[in-house]
């Protein structure tokens, strides 16, 4: 996949039935280490190299990283013959937990929840601002064309909230995209076909 518009430069290479390696560098630094955990519990294999202007924000980087790791996502499904289609994983780590669901249904859908006394919009993971997990996600979901429900039940360190929502999300994307041996043949739907 490519990418080039006036604010990010990206290409990207994905493979759902891979080993979890990863080489990324998008010039955050906090980014590289949450898509690198993505690939590594999801058992993606990901390159992903992305120029974009740090100098305004941040904000760039990570929407557009999103977009294209999600149509990456959608194109490598094919025509989605023997997925599960369906994915959950509720992912504990030290003080957090999050509990993420995904239906690979065609139809973007984004519900994501913190507690209230978590406002992400006042935080962030040394200079990475915790409200873009919230975007990334938007971008990743609308692109990839998913249904997700993303709730952080608990958690106070931001590092981890952030953290846990990524391996929540591999986790459970791992489970949707993996194969049911006795419905290879079928798409996952009574309607014969997913999406709108």
């Amino acid at each position: 996949m490519q990418r080039n518009t006036k604010e990010t430069a990206i290409s990207l290479e994905m493979t759902l039935d891979g080993q979890g390696k990863s080489d990324i560098k998008t010039g955050i630094g906090f980014l590289d280490h949450m898509l690198e955990l993505f690939s590594f519990h999801g058992s993606f294999d990901l390159t992903l190299k992305c120029e974009g202007d740090l100098h305004v924000d941040f904000h760039h980087t990570v929407e557009d990283c999103g977009i294209v790791l999600g149509e990456a996502f959608n194109r490598s499904l094919g025509d989605k013959k023997g997925i599960n289609r369906y994915g959950f994983y509720l992912l504990p780590m030290d003080e957090t937990l999050v509990h993420c669901a995904v239906d690979i249904s065609g139809r973007p859908f984004l519900c994501f929840r913190v507690p209230e006394k978590l406002p992400l919009f006042l935080l962030s993971a040394g200079s990475f601002p915790a409200q873009l997990l919230e975007e990334f996600l938007r971008a990743f979901v609308i692109h990839g064309q998913l249904c997700l429900h993303m709730h952080i039940v608990e958690g106070k360190e931001v590092h981890h909230l952030i953290e846990g929502s990524f391996k929540a999300l591999a986790r459970t994307l791992k489970m949707a995209v993996g194969y049911d041996s006795r419905t290879l043949d079928r798409i996952p739907t009574t309607k014969g076909l997913i999406g709108l």
